[in-house]
């Protein structure tokens, strides 16, 4: 009888013990880094499981981006993770294969082929009925991007009117020039020399930047009575230097302007007046150039130079004097954005329900199509 009493008193106290034992339930707990090129957000309460695929890890303003934007996720708590395709588009799709197969129900895609409708098709495709919002790269030129949208409920876009930012870049070199014109015409011939360095041939940003950067500039010179552009080389036919690898990369830049230096120089008489780059990055690569030539430092001649995004390295550039002016392209809105319509969708919303609950002065729904969200673009130049 003693045994049995020792056994139940013991049964009582295993029992109590489990029942006092801290539980787990409703933490927030980080998932450990994941393989190819993946890394695991937070994971809460909610059963929404976001993918967000990136074109490539290198891109300095789409950083600023990933960050803003796994900050919100996390404010949101919904399971998240960020996979890169290093500008391969094969990759990426095969990563939102994977995806979807394992059990993701947002996809969140800055596709790496911008302003094609196909991959964007394909993409919607494997997603079947799972929502998509594309992000950042147009998945279409010239309104070709619309049917796409319209075709499929679960899909929208948030990103930016791409010409904005070629037009206000324009307008804001035009503005400089038609103030500065003789100081920056080093030769003194009455014309202002350029090199321009466009990101990628295919992206839609890219082509627009590159496209009314000049033609804008040399409407505010024509009415100014100024001479327009004058493009460096004149053997170019295409007027701009690309990053061949379509990484709007501060290298490509910079080995392109060390290249001109050579033959395009001040003692030579045709000296490169004025540098005009897609994204503050290649403009990076342009100024560290430049420096090395022994413009652009306190006390020397400063070749103006103007990019786009006014990231952080950018801004502190043109607060040093070394670089002229950016058009801002808001990271932190974009992720706002981006964030406001995965709480819109995990509510239950639909796409375009989810983009017009987006209340914010930097954001806008496109005129042109319902399920197009755009972050606005701002000039930048210091003061």
């Amino acid at each position: 009888m003693k045994k049995i009493i020792a056994l139940l008193l013991a049964l009582v106290m295993v029992l109590a013990m489990a029942a006092c034992a801290p539980s787990n339930q409703g933490e927030t707990t980080k998932a450990p880094e994941g393989t190819d090129g993946t890394t695991q957000g937070s994971q809460g309460g909610s059963d929404l499981k976001v993918s967000v695929f990136w074109y490539d890890e290198s891109d300095a303003y789409l950083s600023t981006v990933r960050s803003a934007l796994n900050a919100e996720l996390d404010k949101l708590g919904v399971q998240h993770d960020d996979q890169f395709a290093g500008n391969n588009q094969s990759t990426q799709t095969d990563q939102i294969r994977t995806a979807v197969t394992g059990g993701s129900n947002l996809l969140v895609v800055n596709v790496v082929t911008s302003g094609s409708p196909d991959v964007a098709e394909e993409i919607l495709k494997i997603a079947g009925d799972i929502p998509v919002i594309f992000f950042n790269r147009a998945i279409g030129t010239e309104g070709k991007d619309v049917p796409v949208l319209e075709a499929h409920s679960n899909a929208c876009f948030i990103g930016t009117d791409a010409p904005e930012a070629g037009h206000l870049q324009g307008q804001m070199i035009g503005n400089y020039l038609k103030e500065h014109y003789d100081e920056v015409d080093v030769n003194g011939d009455g014309v202002i020399s350029y090199a321009l360095f466009k990101g990628d041939e295919s992206n839609i940003e890219a082509i627009y930047r590159t496209q009314y950067a000049v033609e804008d500039a040399n409407k505010v010179l024509a009415e100014a009575g100024k001479k327009p552009l004058q493009y460096f080389d004149p053997n170019s036919a295409s007027g701009y230097q690309v990053d061949l690898n379509g990484q709007w990369s501060a290298q490509a830049a910079k080995d392109y302007m060390d290249t001109n230096f050579i033959t395009y120089n001040e003692a030579a008489g045709n000296m490169i007046e004025l540098v005009i780059c897609n994204n503050d990055g290649m403009a990076q690569g342009a100024i560290a150039s430049l420096q090395a030539q022994n413009y652009n430092l306190p006390g020397k001649h400063v070749v103006p130079v103007f990019g786009v995004d006014a990231i952080d390295a950018a801004i502190q550039l043109i607060a040093d004097g070394a670089m002229t002016g950016t058009v801002k392209q808001d990271a932190e809105g974009m992720a706002a954005a981006i964030a406001g319509t995965v709480a819109s969708l995990k509510e239950g919303k639909t796409p375009v329900e989810a983009l017009a609950a987006q209340k914010d002065d930097r954001f806008s729904v496109a005129t042109d199509c319902t399920s197009k969200l755009y972050v606005a673009y701002a000039p930048y130049t210091g003061e």
